[in-house]
């Protein structure tokens, strides 16, 4: 039904070319995962709008009719869903464990029917991602949770609010409390909860289907159980981070770009430190500009929870901060194995020493392109950066990581003036042609 075969494409870039222009950003992948899970709750149909047409929805659109749900692709960029025919609650496809939303299909699960039984997850090796607080949320409100043969399980007679304390912000751990909690009865309170627009947007949409859900961008968030949802038409929001994306390129290749089809108050950590670097920010209802005419200087920063600087915005940072003037110091606050691209950008020119969760980052004065390897969706961003600014060819591989998070990223760039080409790895021919008409 939907297409899932892998490919072993490349991107193929030449630097050293300014962006200039307009784009628009696609929608919220991270809000997107939590949103079609969600979806099953209804025995009614479900409309959602402004999807994301990467190979992760995919997964989870499949993963979700396997357990008897209707889907129907409208087209691209939207589904329906109807819950009233789902037959089964063990998420047992394959391909649901190379995506790590694809345990919102357990809150969801056991909300609805009160039992779950889905395949641990997965996503980019960024460091360790335990679901502790899903369980501890879970248990919480009277599920029995146990980890066997690969898969979660919770089961419960019956679900009961009750008040929660997370160790940690978790943005899964809250999505996944809240699907919970939104049809047990009486009221639950999610103290520390993530505040992070996708929540928020994940929150928005249950309220949409009839849910009871107040303070969604908090760090307190309670609901009161009901016995239903309903069907529901529902937007997602732009993603915030295919926005900084093309935000630091356009730093980075001191260029001009106006990113459009973005929320500036989610922006507001980045749009910070760009101002801080030197370069300058305009900022409009639904759009930003960012203009870069001079070499950049340095800074420091450290990931938090939102509305901190964003632990997936921070390979595209270094990226940039990796040609700006003096030494910047970034801590990583959130994933311990997020430094791994390091050693790919070496390979480029750069120097950066990484001690711990702390990355050194000495800027240079021109990076060189090299054949490199995406370790995870961020970082492979980061490699793109990277390659538009270095003198040069640059081939990165493993974009499949990549295009896990980003929409025709290759053709965006093309629109903002890049010499960027997706191509099959094995096709020669076609890496000498693009060589050739690009000089």
């Amino acid at each position: 039904m939907i297409r899932l075969e892998i490919k072993m494409d490349q991107y193929i870039i030449k630097g050293g070319k300014a962006l200039a222009g307009e784009i628009s950003v696609s929608w919220a992948k991270n809000a997107a995962l939590g949103i079609l899970a969600a979806a099953v709750m209804a025995d009614e149909t479900v409309t959602v709008e402004n999807l994301p047409d990467i190979r992760d929805i995919d997964i989870l659109l499949n993963a979700i009719a396997s357990v008897g749900a209707v889907v129907e692709r409208i087209d691209k960029h939207c589904v329906r869903i109807n819950g009233g025919t789902v037959n089964t609650i063990i998420v047992a496809n394959d391909n649901i464990r190379k995506i790590r939303g694809s345990y919102y299909l357990l809150g969801a699960l056991l909300g609805k029917y009160k039992s779950a039984h889905v395949l641990l997850p997965g996503g980019c090796d960024i460091g360790s991602r335990p679901i502790d607080q899903h369980i501890k949320g879970f248990e919480a409100l009277g599920a029995t949770v146990r980890i066997q043969h690969g898969m979660i399980e919770a089961e419960a007679v019956d679900l009961v609010g009750n008040h929660i304390y997370l160790d940690m912000a978790s943005v899964g751990a809250t999505i996944n409390i809240m699907m919970a909690a939104v049809m047990a009865e009486g009221q639950t309170i999610i103290e520390n909860s993530a505040k992070e627009p996708h929540v928020v947007d994940v929150a928005n949409f249950l309220n949409s289907m009839g849910a009871n859900i107040k303070g969604a961008g908090t760090d307190v968030i309670r609901i009161v159980g009901v016995p239903k949802l309903h069907g529901s038409t529902y937007s997602i929001i732009p993603d915030q981070i295919e926005a900084g994306t093309f935000m630091i390129a356009a730093a980075a290749t001191k260029g001009d770009v106006t990113v459009r089809n973005v929320i500036p108050r989610h922006m507001e950590a980045l749009t910070a430190k760009l101002v801080e670097l030197g370069a300058e920010v305009e900022e409009f209802d639904d759009a930003i500009r960012v203009v870069a005419t001079k070499r950049l200087g340095s800074t420091q920063i450290k990931t938090l929870p939102y509305p901190g600087f964003p632990t997936d915005m921070q390979p595209q940072m270094t990226a940039l901060l990796a040609v700006c003037a003096g030494t910047s110091i970034i801590t990583e606050g959130i994933y311990e194995n997020r430094f791994k691209y390091v050693d790919e950008l070496a390979r480029m020119g750069t120097n950066i020493k990484v001690e711990g969760n702390n990355a050194i980052v000495n800027g240079v004065a021109e990076l060189t392109g090299a054949s490199v390897v995406a370790p995870d969706l961020r970082a492979g961003a980061a490699l793109v950066i990277a390659g538009l600014v270095a003198e040069g060819f640059t081939t990165i591989e493993q974009i499949r990581y990549v295009e896990r998070g980003y929409e025709c990223f290759e053709k965006k760039m093309r629109d903002l003036g890049a010499d960027m080409e997706k191509m099959d790895s094995e096709d020669m021919k076609a890496v000498q042609k693009f060589k050739l008409k690009v000089g």
